[in-house]
């Protein structure tokens, strides 16, 4: 084992959270400063990057929808080829890698190698946004569950989910890569029970100087959203929680729960 916490040969899945640098966790950084490569993804932030020492290699690899620079199944190659040449692998992923991060493709590649992959998490995006706007994903007699959905389907494909469970009042859910879908995810919730008025965050930009965050409701989702997210990566909140209450509010609320 390196000193600092990589093997040769060893690879780690690393969170880079959502683009502030100051939301890497202690761990993540430390593993950079470990690592002989860093195989990182589009939506790392440049302030996350910022902290790689200049001696370690870094290997952009980045996906998009609609642009990708590496397909998957030439990233588990790379990775592979890495940690058979007994580098001290990061593989840098937006977010937390385990949170639509496709992680357990590379994952079982190394697997077949022989090599067993550390997972070190990050920042989920839908918690930066709920911090950002001051809000709880979760709310008591409001929001007993929330829900993580990725909204991105393949072109032409439609978006295939569950809108009967989606669209429970109870719930906070977490639309991530929402943007194309935003008429679909309106439409849907509606269709199924959800009130038209039901309160909605979209984020741009989580966490990072250009962050913008835009309140609104269900049924005007797809208006905002061409307003506000333009061709950036969009987060979509949905549920009551979401709603802007000052603590008086908040503070009844949970009150009536109790009782």
């Amino acid at each position: 084992m390196h000193e600092d916490g990589i093997g040769l040969g060893e690879v780690w899945l690393v969170g880079a959270g959502p683009g502030d640098p100051d939301l890497l966790t202690r761990k993540a950084e430390r593993l950079l400063r470990a690592a002989s490569v860093v195989f990182y993804d589009a939506l790392v932030g440049e302030g996350v990057l910022a902290l790689i020492p200049d001696h370690v290699r870094k290997v952009p690899v980045g996906k998009r929808s609609g642009r990708h620079s590496k397909d998957q199944g030439t990233i588990d190659a790379l990775l592979v080829e890495a940690a058979l040449a007994g580098e001290r692998v990061v593989r840098l992923k937006g977010g937390d890698p385990s949170m639509f991060g496709r992680s357990m493709e590379e994952v079982a590649a190394l697997a077949e190698i022989g090599v067993r992959a550390h997972i070190c998490p990050g920042v989920t995006a839908a918690s930066a946004a709920a911090a950002s706007a001051g809000i709880s994903l979760s709310l008591r007699g409001l929001a007993r569950r929330v829900q993580f959905v990725t909204a991105h389907a393949r072109a032409g494909e439609p978006l295939d989910l569950d809108w009967a469970q989606l669209a429970h009042p109870a719930c906070t859910t977490a639309f991530y890569m929402g943007r194309s879908a935003a008429s679909d995810i309106s439409r849907e919730l509606i269709a199924h029970g959800l009130d038209p008025k039901t309160p909605v965050l979209i984020a741009c930009d989580v966490s990072l100087a250009s962050e913008r965050c835009l309140r609104t409701r269900l049924d005007l989702l797809p208006l905002a959203v061409r307003s506000v997210a333009e061709n950036k990566p969009t987060l979509i909140l949905v549920g009551e929680a979401v709603r802007q209450n000052d603590a008086a509010e908040i503070a009844q609320i949970a009150a009536q729960a109790h009782r």
